[in-house]
């Protein structure tokens, strides 16, 4: 029980969560502006504008920064930890994604040959990456949030 509630009064940890939600809102209200649909995926999902995985670790790490300053081993180990997250983001991530549309392409293609025993149902996630910008927003909010925690608090 402890733990819970240590946690609960873990600052750094509710900053990093308030970056991840407010992207994944703001992920939310984007693409219902964009398509005019409402998607609950959107809430949880990966992919998208802005980054929640850049907002959470950015935010993570501007808190680990004020918390226990720039020289600390927990900003070092934090910062680094955001730089692999970003990267894997608009690399691995980004092009799975890519693989991903084409795959559905071509499942739709066969199935509309009446070639596929797999049904477009089963179709590949697509939003899993961000493009450089959806990493540079995020980044900049979850900083922003760490900025704000610290500063109103």
């Amino acid at each position: 029980m402890d733990f819970l509630i240590e946690l609960s009064q873990n600052r750094i940890f509710w900053t990093a969560a308030a970056g991840w939600f407010t992207a994944q809102v703001l992920k939310t209200i984007i693409h219902f502006i964009l398509s005019r649909e409402f998607s609950a995926e959107r809430l949880t999902g990966s992919g998208g504008m802005p980054s929640s995985h850049s907002a959470t670790v950015c935010a993570l790490a501007t808190a680990a920064c004020y918390e226990y300053g720039g020289a600390s081993f927990q900003f070092a180990i934090s910062l680094l930890f955001a730089i692999v997250v970003m990267y894997d983001a608009m690399g691995v991530r980004r092009e799975t994604g890519i693989q991903a549309k084409l795959l559905n392409e071509m499942l739709r293609t066969f199935e509309d040959m009446g070639r596929s025993e797999i049904s477009a149902h089963d179709k590949l996630k697509e939003f899993v990456g961000h493009t450089p910008l959806q990493v540079l927003i995020g980044c900049l909010l979850g900083i922003l949030i760490g900025v704000l925690s610290y500063t109103f608090s």
